[in-house]
């Protein structure tokens, strides 16, 4: 049994852009969880994303975020993802 390993990538947006980049990532695939970050670096939104998680059940979600692109200019999406332990060869 392998156990997953993750990488993590931060992206800086802008509040008016929040949603889009946030969907871009998740259409992405293979992302595990997904942070945003205000300009003071706390933590205002943290999704765990579960493989089969789509369509209806982000709508929550969706709303949520743009929530939040109107009250700040600048976010830090931290992107959790699953790498392969076994690389393809």
């Amino acid at each position: 049994m392998t156990v997953p390993r993750s990488a993590f990538e931060e992206i800086p947006v802008a509040g008016h852009k929040l949603v889009d980049t946030v969907r871009a990532v998740v259409r992405a695939g293979r992302v595990r969880r997904i942070v945003v970050r205000n300009a003071a670096d706390r933590i205002v939104l943290d999704l765990p994303l579960t493989a089969g998680v789509v369509g209806a059940a982000f709508l929550p979600f969706w709303a949520a975020l743009g929530g939040l692109a109107a009250l700040s200019a600048h976010y830090t999406v931290v992107v959790e993802r699953d790498v392969d332990a076994h690389p393809a060869s």
